[in-house]
């Protein structure tokens, strides 16, 4: 029994090495980094019930003393984001972050949601679910701002459900939210997704007095790829009506994401990049897509506010492409926002309650508040 105690103890630390800096480069790895990470503060529970079990054998010896200090790891391990995020939370706001709603969680309230269609430049239609609030979600009298909701899935997947339950949440503060669907490679390369993007703020605006929005009043968020063509489409609109951009994981200068991407990474980024650009930036012409798909590149003084998110460890978006254009934002004089989280791999608001999706959720509320006035 004391050895067994032992090999569980070091599974449970190995696993929990995911929150401290330790993050290998597998698909399989990166999906169990957001449950160690987001859900830290339930998985606690294992290690401490294996230091009780160990305590309650009562002899000591070194495979207890190992026991207990793999547990102790462990714990701390998991505790890190949830500690994190109230540290940095303290710096954000004093409603930024909870520890009762890392427990009990929270509803985002009612919300009515319906598919709509819209035509692209070339014709054909494609999907959005439009929410808007109901009657318990009246936070602001229409005509409302509208969020466009941009879906990741590395440009050759994903759609329009994707992490749908963040949706209700900004219905829930008096917003209108469009999650858009888009064409996907490899059958459609850039720049027809931005095309798509560009389509559906149109309809948008043309449709607001049906729809109860202000056409005056759009913000752009995406994740991942969505992020992508979020600061792409939003600073290379130059359209005054898209008040702000976010972006959550997203890289945002091609050509230098094509630099930093391999074929053995946890996604196979090459691949990905080929099939959305048609092929490598080894020619003028392509050189020209890449960059006309880079928000880094297009942005200007004039270009909206943002808000990006990122994560540390991210292993499927490496942190600096948010870093590198929250510089060039600086540059610029654009107001920006840049929040990083120390703990955070891809994806990580999966769970809105946890660590990483508190202080999104924050940020986000805070972000949308300003640019909408």
């Amino acid at each position: 029994m004391p050895l067994f105690l032992l090999l569980l103890a070091t599974i449970t630390a190995v696993f929990a090495l995911l929150n401290l800096g330790w993050a290998p480069d597998w698909v399989w790895i990166w999906k169990t980094a957001i449950v160690t990470g987001e859900y830290g503060h339930w998985l606690v529970l294992w290690p401490l019930g294996l230091a009780g079990l160990v305590v309650r054998q009562g002899a000591g010896g070194p495979v207890r003393l190992a026991t207990l200090a793999l547990c102790a790891l462990a714990a701390a391990g998991l505790l890190r984001p949830a500690a994190q995020a109230w540290w940095l939370g303290r710096g954000l706001g004093g409603a930024a972050f909870s520890f009762a709603r890392l427990y009990a969680g929270t509803s985002p309230g009612p919300a009515s949601v319906r598919t709509e269609v819209f035509a692209r430049p070339d014709g054909q239609e494609l999907k959005l679910d439009f929410y808007r609030p109901g009657a318990a979600g009246d936070a602001l009298p229409p005509p409302r701002p509208c969020v466009v909701v941009i879906h990741g899935g590395g440009w050759d997947g994903g759609d329009r459900t994707q992490l749908a339950g963040w949706n209700p949440r900004l219905v829930a503060r008096g917003y209108a939210v469009a999650a858009i669907s888009y064409r996907l490679a490899p059958r459609s390369v850039w720049p027809a997704q931005g095309e798509d993007v560009r389509a559906a703020v149109a309809w948008l605006k043309t449709n607001a007095a049906r729809l109860g929005i202000d056409p005056a009043r759009l913000v752009l968020l995406g994740r991942s790829a969505g992020g992508q063509l979020a600061t792409a489409v939003g600073y290379g609109a130059r359209d005054r009506a898209i008040r702000g951009v976010i972006a959550l994981y997203a890289p945002h200068d091609m050509p230098f994401a094509w630099s930093v991407s391999r074929e053995d990474d946890a996604l196979n980024s090459i691949k990905l990049m080929r099939q959305y650009f048609g092929g490598p930036p080894d020619a003028p012409a392509q050189v020209a897509r890449y960059e006309s798909a880079s928000g880094q590149l297009l942005a200007t003084k004039d270009s909206p506010p943002t808000l990006l998110i990122h994560g540390v460890p991210d292993t499927l978006a490496w942190y600096r492409h948010s870093e590198r254009l929250a510089a060039r934002l600086t540059e610029l004089g654009v107001p920006h926002t840049h929040l990083q989280l120390p703990w955070a791999t891809h994806g990580f608001d999966f769970n809105p309650d946890g660590p990483g999706g508190q202080l999104a959720d924050y940020a986000i509320a805070r972000f949308l508040a300003e640019v909408t006035r």
